[in-house]
């Protein structure tokens, strides 16, 4: 009997516990573990941050799925992996803190056979002073934070129906801040909103972003193929904006907020401010703190872990010029080269280098976007380290035959602009591969065969389809599986 633990119940580990579950018999066990009893379908939370959405509509309690499907579960987050066994088991295990109200606090400790970290990423808002729901800005990352942020905007709402201007400041908050497109998508209904509201003129919206160009969304931007022609994504992102009325602080780095005032350095080194009365700014991503140990209980974290705290797997880390970077430095089966029982899915891994080209400003600060690794990335990799695993328990295999480089994957986004069934609208674009291949493709980076960009009503129809397709999907609803990650 084998024992699969995954860490994190999000996209990518919910997906990697569906399919090991649907694929080994009930003599293999399988146990998640995740500090939230919800799993939530995050690009959907942008819905819920302007109030066409409720939180229960993007998300759905755990624990009587996994009854269901003969899954495990811990509301917990794991603390330390030893994957060499110590004094609790001489097998590879992990140390939990219960996070539910019955037992919060006390701690566990669990051994596997097999482990998979894809505890997605800390919100490490306290790396800029001031930022975050607990200061003077708003998220969208979480249910819960959408919420707040919902509610935030109904006072502003309220300010400007009895005649105040005020200015909404949206975008990232700090220098290598990642998830761009989330920022974008939320300004996006934010303007959609208010004009909705018919008080556009009493809203300035401002987009500030670390992107070297706008559209740049932490991938080096794109060509794309949008009406027969081929254009940039930063003429795609820059004309969506400002047809919303929408105006932009680019290669600006969010140094520190207070109330009603963001700090920025730009890549010429100039220090500026912004004022705002509403700010929603996405902070940098770093890995959720666990730590790693020996035997002999000495720590080997750095083995384990990036210094950015995500996982080490199959991918060239060694300290390259920017000219030199390739598709192959890229892993695709994400398994930790030390420990080759534990892999490392969605967010949870370290990717080997930025997909922008790096940018430091004169006083050394690096403004880059960070590279993106959410929503189908995400999904992808879970699956693929699911299948792999599968292959490992029942028949040894170590030539893994399922593999998934950002570096040979596409992806698909779609940005919503508005929610209406007959007004609103998207911005859709696939760009393949994710991960520009210079070498295979010299005048663009990608293919553009399916490197392609649209905005339109057709494109908000899908949206709201996928929003309903992926909860089916994520519910083990029957023939979830034939869904596409």
């Amino acid at each position: 009997m084998a024992k699969i633990v995954v860490l994190g119940a999000g996209i990518s580990g919910h997906t990697a516990a569906a399919h090991i579950r649907r694929k080994l018999g009930r003599k293999h066990e399988v146990v998640v573990v995740s500090p939230s009893e919800y799993y939530q379908w995050i690009p959907s939370n942008i819905w819920v941050g302007v109030g066409r959405m409720t939180p229960d509509q993007v998300r759905f309690k755990l624990k009587p799925l996994y009854e269901r499907w003969g899954i495990r579960f811990e509301q917990a987050r794991a603390t330390s992996i030893h994957p060499e066994g110590g004094d609790f088991s001489n097998k590879p295990y992990l140390s939990i803190e219960y996070t539910n109200s019955s037992n919060r606090g006390e701690t566990a400790n669990i051994d596997y056979d097999y482990l998979i970290n894809a505890t997605g990423p800390k919100l490490n808002f306290e790396a800029i002073e001031g930022l975050g729901p607990a200061a003077f800005t708003h998220s969208v990352c979480s249910c819960d934070h959408a919420s707040q942020t919902w509610e935030a905007l109904k006072v502003c709402i309220t300010r400007m129906e009895n005649g105040e201007s005020l200015k909404f400041l949206i975008g990232t908050g700090h220098p290598g801040a990642t998830c761009q497109g989330a920022a974008f998508e939320y300004a996006l209904n934010l303007a959609n909103e208010i004009k909705s509201k018919g008080l556009m003129h009493k809203a300035e919206l401002i987009w500030i972003t670390n992107e070297y160009e706008i559209g740049d969304f932490g991938m080096g931007g794109a060509f794309i193929k949008r009406g027969g022609y081929i254009t940039s994504t930063k003429v795609f992102a820059e004309s969506i904006l400002a047809e919303y009325n929408i105006r932009w602080i680019k290669r600006a780095g969010v140094t520190m907020v207070e109330k009603g005032l963001v700090h920025y350095e730009t890549l010429d080194g100039e220090k500026h401010t912004q004022d705002f009365d509403f700010a929603m700014l996405i902070p940098s991503f770093a890995g959720v703190g666990m730590k790693a140990y020996n035997k002999s209980g000495e720590d080997i974290s750095a083995i384990l872990f990036a210094p950015s705290g995500f996982m080490k797997v199959d991918a060239d880390y060694s300290a390259k010029p920017f000219e030199e970077w390739s598709i192959n430095d890229w892993p695709s089966v994400y398994q930790n080269p030390v420990f080759k029982n534990i892999f490392a899915t969605g967010i949870a891994f370290a990717p080997p280098h930025q997909i922008s080209k790096p940018m430091k400003s004169p006083n050394g600060t690096l403004i880059t976007p960070a590279p993106p690794r959410t929503g189908m990335p995400s999904g992808v990799t879970g699956k693929i380290v699911a299948l792999n695993i599968v292959d490992l328990v029942n028949n040894g295999q170590t030539n893994f035959r399922h593999k998934a480089s950002m570096g040979k994957m596409g992806a698909a986004c779609i940005v919503s602009a508005g929610f209406g069934l007959f007004s609103g609208q998207a911005a859709t674009m696939t760009v393949f591969p994710i991960v520009p291949d210079w070498e295979k493709y010299p005048q663009w980076g990608r293919d553009l065969s399916y490197t392609v960009g649209e905005i339109g009503l057709a494109g908000h129809w899908i949206k709201l389809l996928l929003h309903y397709l992926f909860l089916h999907k994520a519910k083990g609803y029957p023939f979830w599986w034939l869904l596409p990650e």
